[in-house]
C-alpha cells in the first residue's frame, strides 16, 4: 500500500532545500536532472535561474550567497558538467562560500556499464567540497540533504557536494522529510580568555588590526571599528582582500594590505602586536625568499576556522569564537581594565594616523587620477575615478579588473558589508556571473561589475542570463586587449619583454558586439571625458548595460 506521504525523488528534492531555506535553484539542466526540472515546473516559489555552462551556474550561486550569507544550490550535469564547474567551485571553497552543489549522475544500474558521460562523480568534486556523497536510495534523501545544509552552513562554511542518480529522482515513495537543524556558533571565549587577549592589546605599544570575510559573514563591520579605536589600532584589510572588511572613512583604517612578502614585511615591521580577525595570516601569491611576518612580533588570532589558527605562523594567543560577539564583550573589558589612562593612550595613536590613513590616501589617490584625465588610450587611474564618482548611493561594487583596478581599493569607500565584492581566489571569470546573484540577492541596489577583458571571455555568456532575467546591471569591462598583470610579471621576474600568449588584438575582441548578441545593450568608449555620462546613463536603464572601455596597455614591471 502506497504511504499518505508518498513522494517522488525530484519533488522530494526540492522540497527539502525549500524547508532549507533555499530560494532561488541555479542550473543547467540535462537529462538526469529532467525529474527535477519536472517537479519545478509544478511550483513556482523556487524560481529556476539558468546558466549556459557549468562554471556561470557555480558562479551565481556564489555571488548570491556572499551578498546574501544564505545557502544555496546549484545543480550540473554529470561528470562533464561538474568538470566545467570545479574552477568554480575552488573560488566558492576559497571564500567559505555556504552551497549544495548537485549533479545528475546515470541510473545505478545503468551507471554501471560506464555509458556515455559516466565517471564517479564524489572522488572528482571531494577535494574541493566539505562533504561528497551520492545518495543511492529515496529514502536517504532527507538525511543527506538536511546533514550537507548543516555542514554548509557550520563555520567555517563552504559547498559541499551531492550526487543524484536518476533512478534516485525517478523513485517514488512514503518518507519522512524531517526538519532542518543549524549549529548556533554565536559563541565567545570564557572570562579568562577575554581578559588575557584584554591584557595583551593594553599592554601592547604599538598594536595593529588586520580584517578579513569574517567580518562580513557575523556582520562585525561597525564594532571592529569601534574596538580599533578603543585600543588605538591601525587597521588593515587582509592581503587578499574580496570584500568589505573595514569601514574605510574611519580614522584607523590605513587601506589593504599588499600581498607582496616584502612590502607586507615593511608595512608591519613598526608594529609589536598583530591582531588577526576573521581573517587569513598574510597569505600571499608569488613565491618569495622574504618572510612577510615581522620578527618578535606578537601574534594574536580570533575567528572561527581553526584551519588557519597558526597554520604558518605561530600564533602567542588563538581563541576560537565568533568575532561580533567576541568584540562585544572585549571592548568593555579593556575600558574598564585599562580606564582612562589608556582611553587617552589609544586617543593619541588614532590622531597620530591622520597623515597617512585611507582617507589621506584617497585625497593623493584623487589628485593621481585627475591628473591623467586627458590620457587616450583611457588611463585606468581616471577610469577608475570616474568610475566611483558615477555611483548612485547604495550602490554595489563588483571587481575582478584587476591591474586596471589599481586604485579602485583608495578611491572606492566600503561603507556597509555588501557594498565590495571582488575575485578571491584568482581564478578568472568570477564576475561577470556572480554580479548576476548578487543583483538576485539585493534587487533594488544599484550593481556595476568591473571585469578585465582577459577575465570576461571566461564567462561572457553569463551577460544572456542577466539579459534573460532583465537584471539592471552594469557590466564595465576594461580593455587592454591583453593579459596585463602577466605581462608585467614576465618582464618585472624575468626581464623578458617577448609577451608570448598574452595579446588577443588579432583580431580585436568586440565586446559590445558580443553583449548585444546575447541581448545587452552595449557601447565601446574611447574618450577619456565620455566616461562618467555614459556610465550615470547605464544606471538609468531598464535591464542590463555593457561598456566596453578601451584602456591603456602599458606594462608596468611588478617585482617580487
Amino acid at each position: 500500500m502506497t504511504s499518505i506521504n508518498s513522494i517522488q525523488g525530484g519533488e522530494a528534492f526540492l522540497s527539502l532545500l525549500k524547508d532549507e531555506g533555499v530560494t532561488h535553484m541555479f542550473g543547467n539542466p540535462g537529462t538526469t536532472e529532467l525529474p527535477v526540472m519536472d517537479a519545478l515546473s509544478k511550483q513556482s516559489d523556487l524560481p529556476y535561474v539558468l546558466g549556459l555552462q557549468e562554471s556561470i551556474v557555480i558562479g551565481m550561486a556564489d555571488g548570491f550567497s556572499r551578498a546574501s550569507g544564505q545557502l544555496v544550490a546549484c545543480n550540473v550535469h554529470v561528470a562533464p558538467g561538474l568538470g566545467n564547474a570545479m574552477g568554480s567551485i575552488y573560488n566558492a571553497a576559497f571564500t567559505n562560500t555556504p552551497m549544495i552543489i548537485t549533479a545528475g549522475q546515470q541510473e545505478q544500474g545503468h551507471g554501471l556499464t560506464e555509458p556515455v558521460l559516466y565517471a564517479p562523480l564524489v572522488p572528482i568534486a571531494a577535494p574541493l567540497v566539505k562533504w561528497a556523497i551520492e545518495i543511492t536510495r529515496l529514502e536517504d534523501m532527507p538525511r543527506i540533504i538536511r546533514r550537507a545544509a548543516k555542514v554548509a552552513m557550520t563555520p567555517p562554511m563552504g559547498p559541499v557536494f551531492l550526487s543524484l542518480p536518476g533512478d534516485v529522482l525517478l523513485d517514488e515513495t512514503g518518507i519522512d522529510l524531517g526538519k532542518k537543524t543549524r549549529i548556533n556558533t554565536l559563541g565567545r571565549p570564557g572570562d579568562n580568555a577575554i581578559a588575557d587577549l584584554a591584557d595583551k592589546l593594553i599592554n601592547a605599544q604599538n598594536p595593529a588590526i588586520i580584517t578579513g570575510n569574517e567580518i562580513v559573514t557575523s556582520n562585525a563591520l561597525e564594532i571592529v571599528a569601534e574596538l580599533a579605536e578603543v585600543i588605538g589600532a591601525a587597521s588593515y584589510q587582509q592581503t587578499i582582500a574580496y570584500g568589505s572588511h573595514f569601514l574605510s572613512q574611519h580614522p584607523a583604517y590605513m587601506g589593504n594590505l599588499s600581498r607582496e612578502q616584502r612590502k607586507i614585511r615593511s608595512t608591519l615591521k613598526d608594529y609589536d602586536l598583530l591582531f588577526f580577525i576573521g581573517c587569513t595570516v598574510l597569505q600571499t601569491s608569488v613565491a618569495s625568499e622574504i618572510e612577510p611576518m615581522p620578527n618578535d612580533v606578537t601574534v594574536i588570532q580570533l575567528g572561527m576556522n581553526d584551519w588557519e589558527m597558526g597554520k604558518n605562523y605561530s600564533a602567542d594567543l588563538a581563541i576560537r569564537g565568533d568575532v561580533a560577539e567576541t568584540i562585544k564583550t572585549l571592548i568593555p573589558t579593556i575600558k574598564e581594565t585599562g580606564g582612562k589612562s589608556f582611553q587617552k593612550k589609544a586617543q593619541n595613536r588614532i590622531s597620530e594616523l591622520k597623515s597617512k590613513n585611507w582617507n589621506s590616501k584617497n585625497k593623493k589617490m584623487r589628485e593621481i587620477a585627475l591628473s591623467n584625465s586627458s590620457g587616450k588610450p583611457i588611463e585606468s587611474d581616471w577610469l577608475m575615478l570616474n568610475i566611483v564618482d558615477s555611483l548612485p548611493p547604495d550602490s554595489i561594487v563588483i571587481n575582478e579588473s584587476l591591474t586596471s583596478s589599481r586604485a579602485l581599493p583608495d578611491l572606492l569607500a566600503y561603507t556597509d558589508r555588501y557594498s565590495f565584492h571582488g575575485n578571491a581566489s584568482g581564478g578568472i571569470g568570477w564576475a561577470l556571473p556572480a554580479s548576476i546573484g548578487i543583483k538576485l540577492a539585493h534587487p533594488r541596489r544599484p550593481v556595476i561589475c568591473l571585469s578585465g577583458d582577459g577575465s570576461a571571455m571566461y564567462s561572457i555568456q553569463a551577460l544572456w542570463t542577466a539579459a534573460n532575467l532583465n537584471l539592471s546591471i552594469v557590466f564595465v569591462i576594461t580593455n587592454n586587449r591583453s593579459y596585463r598583470i602577466l605581462k608585467q610579471r614576465l618582464l618585472g621576474f624575468h626581464q623578458n619583454d617577448s609577451y608570448l600568449g598574452m595579446d588577443f588584438n588579432n583580431p580585436n575582441i568586440d565586446f559590445a558586439g558580443l553583449a548585444r548578441s546575447l541581448g545587452v545593450t552595449s557601447e565601446t568608449i574611447t574618450e577619456p571625458n565620455d566616461i562618467r555620462d555614459r556610465i550615470e546613463d547605464a544606471f538609468k536603464q531598464s535591464g542590463p548595460t555593457l561598456l566596453n572601455i578601451i584602456v591603456d596597455g602599458k606594462v608596468n614591471a611588478m617585482k617580487k
